[in-house]
Order: C-alpha cells, then structure tokens, then sequence
C-alpha cells in the first residue's frame, strides 16, 4: 500500500480483566505492529488485581493507547465501551490475554484494500492446544459473500473461517450500529454471523497471526460449560439459523440447522465424557423435541450417510450412540491411523 491508505486508521479494541500476568504481553504486541496508524481501546472490566495499573502505565508510554476503567460489564460489556470510543476506518478486537504477530493488521488492512473486500480473516495458533503445530500454507484467498458463509457455517478447514471476533479485521461499515449481546456468553456467533451477512467479499490469510491462549485455568471459557451452552450456546445457533433465513438464505439456513443438530451430538458425548448426567439427559429432552425438524433436515442431500446413521442411533438408544462413539475412537481411529502412517512409509521407500 502507498501513500494516503497507509492513514487509515484501525481501531483496536482490547477488553482485559485480571489479566496481570498477561495483559503486558498482549499490550507489547499491538505496540509492535509494523502499521503504525492505530489506535488502542484498553477497557479495564473491573479489575481487582493490578491490570488496570498497566493499562494506565501503557496509555502513558503511547499515545496510541486510550484507557476506559469500568464496573465489571463482561466481555459483551466491555467490547460495546470499545466500539463507541473507535473512531477507525477498520474495527479489530484482540483478548487481553492474547497476543498478535507484527504484522497482522498491516498484512489484513493490505488485504482489504487490494481486493476491494470488507473483512479480513486470518488464522490463528492454539498456544497449548492442538494446532498450535498446525500447518498453513501461507495463501490468502478472495472468497464472495455466499462462499465465506457457507465455509463459515460448514467448518471447512481449507478457509477456517471462526466465530470469534479476534482473528477478524471489519470495516466499519459492516458493523456500524452493532453491539454484542450483553450478559450473555459465547456472543461473537451472532455478531460475526450478522457482519458476514453485512459484507460482499471477504479474504481469509492462511497465516496464523492471532496467538490464542487455550486452558487458562481462570479463563471464562472453562467456567459454567453447561450454563453456557444451554442459556448462550444453543439459543445463538437458534438465532443464527433464523439470520439466515430472514435474509434469504434458505438453502445455507437448512445446513446450518444440520450443523446444529451434528453439534449437539458431540455436546452430548462431551457431557458424558465429563460425568454431567443431567446436562446430557436435558440434550436427550431437547432433541426428542425438535424429532420431526431433525428427520427434515437429514433427509437433506448434503447430509452424509455417516451422519444419518449415528441421528437414527442416537435417536433409538442415546446410551448405545456414547458407547459406540467412544469404542470408535478406542479402537478403529488408531489402527486406521497406524495403517496411514505404514502406507506413507511403504510409498516412501518406493
């Protein structure tokens, strides 16, 4: 990029509580970004340990830095003060205890601007979980509104496209007016969902600029799980199918509800897998209510025949669909992984 769009400003929004530990790290990140033109919103949620200190401390060193100090609100909360001090071009969120490659914002901005797209998307590295080794092929791809929705609903793995707001960079336009749902968790479904209905193109870079830490012990995503999805979780993929479809997306609707069903089966083996009877006997109750919409949408030609076999499982006997599932996993997945590593040794020698 040159001359006047490298002055379009990005806005960085950073919600932290009691992140003290982290919180420094994440700050030194965004200092370091080789796109100079942002501003930062530190919103500290009520702190009680010393975070709002280094927030304070940091606005002091960079002027780039704006520091609001509230009453707890959450991160819904917190996010939505953010939104209503940015004045950028381009709207980007970063988890205070996060933190985010040099170059991201420049790489995402320049993205944006060269193909004339509204949303840039990158990918992202579990630090401690399972693809923080992951591969990326360092491409970035162009794809239209009803490609980006459709791998977004479908969870294709060529264009991880996540709900959560942090791996994405919005203009402003697509997001103007919205907030995030307050009180609740699990929010960035919906907002992503309505942005990405807001947009005509988008561009996913397979490069994983964001730095997701995963199993904090005091993070807020390993508390109340079941509180979670049942009173944000589920009735947000409710409302997203009906986003879909209100804005006439029937057929994407239809596999989006799909996808909710096939996302409630692992909820369930997962609740099981932790002991949490009654959790799991409530997902029983609920999907023996919505029978009939389930027996609709698998009837639809995008479902495979693996996936109607283990609904018709489920549905007969919930108790032999858990001990199937797990025995699979015990036993077929690993020999079926033993046998790929022992074909690409043979081909290897050839």
């Amino acid at each position: 990029m040159k001359g006047n769009e490298k002055r379009r400003i990005i806005s960085i929004i950073v919600a932290a509580c009691n992140i003290e530990k982290y919180v420094s790290r994440c700050l030194d990140s965004l200092l370091a970004q080789s796109y100079p033109y942002v501003e930062i919103i530190l919103v500290d949620d009520g702190s009680v340990d010393h975070t709002g200190d280094i927030c304070d401390c940091y606005a002091e060193r960079d002027g780039r830095i704006k520091v609001i100090h509230q009453e707890n609100r959450g991160l819904s909360g917190a996010r939505n003060s953010g939104l209503r001090l940015a004045r950028g071009e381009y709207i980007g969120f970063v988890d205070g205890d996060d933190w985010i490659e040099a170059g991201m914002y420049e790489a995402m901005l320049e993205a944006c601007e060269d193909n004339g797209a509204e949303m840039a998307i990158c990918a992202y590295r579990e630090v401690g979980g399972q693809n923080e080794k992951g591969r990326f092929s360092g491409e970035r791809y162009l794809l239209d509104k009803e490609d980006a929705l459709d791998a977004y609903v479908c969870d294709d793995r060529s264009f991880h496209i996540y709900n959560s707001v942090w791996s994405k960079l919005f203009h402003r336009s697509l997001i103007d007016k919205m907030e995030f749902a307050e009180g609740r968790k699990s929010e960035d479904i919906i907002y992503t969902t309505k942005a990405m209905l807001n947009m005509s193109r988008c561009v996913f870079l397979d490069i994983p600029y964001y730095n997701y830490m995963v199993n904090r012990e005091d993070s807020i995503m390993k508390s109340g799980l079941e509180e979670r999805r049942f009173h944000d979780e589920i009735p947000f993929w409710k409302e997203q199918i009906q986003c879909f479809k209100d804005a006439g997306f029937l057929g994407l609707s239809q596999k989006a509800e799909f996808y909710f069903y096939r996302r409630m089966l692992f909820y369930y083996m997962d609740f099981r897998d932790r002991k949490m009877t009654g959790a799991a006997q409530e997902l029983i109750r609920l999907l023996r209510e919505e029978k009939e919409r389930i027996r609709v949408i698998y009837r639809s030609e995008f479902v495979k025949t693996g996936d109607r076999v283990r609904m018709r499982l489920f549905s007969v006997c919930p108790q032999a669909y858990y001990l199937t599932g797990r025995t699979y996993e015990q036993l077929v997945v690993p020999l079926r992984q033993k046998l790929c590593s022992k074909n690409k040794t043979e081909a290897g020698k050839k």
